[in-house]
């Protein structure tokens, strides 16, 4: 009896031996099947669904995930959309073609997922929405159950994007999104309750080039995206200004930020060392300085500070670059003010000329006004203002010379002992509208004469047509000398001061480059 039990031992223990190394051969089997082959969790994916539905107050669609196990854990979905709960009138908030996540058993110990890579990332910001009050607050919505809780604690170390796009959706009805497209996005330490650092590298779309930009993002705030915290650095490069017409130039920026989505407080700096305007040809190098704070929800930007300089003028400006009602785009508006600037460096920029044609110490103030549109910029610029020069002399000898000569004339002396250079002072006011230069009065004091001008001058086509008086201190006769003095002793009476003196109506007219000047006849007659 004994032998017998003792048989029945030894082949049971050789079942279970048996049994117990088929179900390691199993298991391995498994464990090789599920490292290779990724198997569906309808549980999970539902899962996931509820977990981020809850958490962010939204709607969510994951239209499938796959599990892999070992070696690492892997998940692979595919076709995940968030969207703000009930706003059927945007698009989803957060939209995925594909992703995987990546991580190892202790880091999902830890809560933490160590990779996951997108593809085709959009990301849309709608505006700002007010909540039915009788929803009740977001954190209520959400609960505090303990699926929450893991959601809240989860981290993921490292997310990495590419060719995804940034769309903020405008306030205003009827205006186009603003669209950035992001070449590269990688951002640690992603959690649905803290801040999270991102480097990116981005398009801008006007003027084209590539901003690269890095710094910390969030917590998001689902109920109101505009007051999502954000802050970083940015550099830009190699902008082309040629976009616009009748400007080039290449520029470069960088600078910092800090602030809520709706309202970005910027601190940079720009420079472009070509900047060329059209109309006159020649580069300048061009510096600015700047404090700007940027709605990031409609992109409309309040320029608080701006700082810039080219040659050796400054100037100061404020204003914004708003929005205007209508798809038609953004209109510039600043207050512009220059103090100590030099008319040379203005003329350098406007006038075709291997030299300005007149130098001189410039003070400027006017409101500067750039609406949108597919024209030269010296078309659709809109100004409007006042200006002072003093000290002003003509680069060319030769009316350099005319000038010396007719300062000496009004004042009854001989011309030919005038002296080397004779400055003049300028002052008036002036608008630009359709690339037309009006000025409704401008005066023009050399000693012993002072000019009263108006009239206007074409920035494309340079006509000039000016109308105005010329008073002197020396009569008309007291200009000349022997015979034509006395010759023109009856025409004193014609163009008589009060004071003594005369007052000449005068013309100008012709092109910038062939000016006439004459009597004005018309005017004449009528005295």
């Amino acid at each position: 009896m004994g032998t017998t039990t003792n048989a029945w031992r030894r082949i049971g223990r050789g079942w279970r031996v048996a049994a117990f190394s088929v179900a390691v051969v199993i298991l391995g089997l498994l464990i090789a099947l599920a490292s290779v082959v990724p198997f569906r969790s309808e549980t999970a994916r539902l899962k996931v669904i509820e977990t981020l539905a809850e958490r962010l107050d939204a709607e969510v669609e994951l239209d499938d995930l796959r599990l892999r196990v070992v070696p690492r854990f892997r998940a692979d979905g595919s076709g995940l959309t968030i969207r703000h709960r009930g706003r059927r009138d945007v698009p989803p908030m957060i939209a995925i073609a594909s992703f995987s996540a990546q991580g190892n058993v202790f880091g999902l110990l830890r809560r933490h997922i160590g990779l996951v890579t997108v593809q085709q990332l959009n990301i849309t910001i709608p505006p700002d929405h007010n909540r039915d009050p009788n929803d009740g607050p977001a954190d209520a919505k959400r609960g505090s159950d303990t699926g929450g809780d893991v959601a809240r604690t989860f981290v993921i170390d490292e997310l990495v994007s590419t060719e995804a796009n940034l769309v903020i959706i405008p306030k205003e009805e009827g205006k186009h999104p603003k669209v950035w497209n992001i070449h590269h996005l990688k951002m640690n330490g992603l959690s649905l309750d803290g801040p999270m650092a991102y480097v990116a590298t981005l398009d801008n779309a006007v003027p084209p080039g590539a901003i690269d930009t890095s710094g910390s993002f969030g917590p998001w705030q689902s109920d109101q995206p505009g007051k999502t915290p954000l802050d970083g650095t940015f550099t830009f490069a190699r902008a082309d200004l040629g976009v616009f017409k009748g400007i080039s130039g290449t520029l470069s920026a960088r600078g910092k930020f800090e602030g809520i989505l709706e309202r970005i407080d910027i601190h940079g700096e720009t420079d472009t060392p070509d900047f060329t305007v059209a109309a006159g040809g020649h580069p300048v190098p061009l510096h600015a300085a700047y404090h700007a704070v940027v709605d990031g929800t409609n992109g409309n930007t309040l320029l608080d500070q701006v700082d810039a300089s080219f040659l050796q003028t400054s100037l100061t400006a404020k204003g914004g670059v708003i929005d205007n009602p209508g798809p038609d785009g953004r209109t510039t508006t600043l207050d512009v003010t220059i103090d100590k600037g030099r008319l040379e460096d203005v003329l350098r920029m406007a006038v075709k000329a291997p030299e300005p044609p007149m130098v001189g110490a410039l003070t400027l103030t006017t409101t500067f006004v750039l609406p949108p549109g597919d024209r030269d910029v010296v078309e659709k610029l809109q100004l409007d203002g006042a200006f002072t020069i003093a000290g002003a002399r003509f680069t060319s000898g030769e009316t350099q010379a005319k000038i010396n000569g007719l300062s000496q004339r009004t004042r009854g002396k001989n011309p030919e002992a005038a002296p080397a250079h004779v400055s003049s002072q300028f002052a008036g006011a002036f608008k630009l509208r359709n690339g037309r230069l009006t000025i409704p009065h401008v005066t023009f004091d050399v000693p012993g004469a002072a000019i009263r001008l108006s009239g206007t001058y074409g920035l494309v086509s340079q006509q000039i047509d000016f109308t105005g008086t010329v008073f002197t201190d020396a009569k008309i006769s007291e200009m000349t000398t022997g015979f034509k003095s006395l010759l023109l002793k009856p025409v004193d009476l014609l163009f008589n001061k009060k004071d003594g003196g005369s007052a000449i109506p005068v013309t100008i007219g012709g092109t910038r480059g062939a000016p006439s000047f004459g009597l004005d006849k018309d005017r004449i007659l009528k005295q």
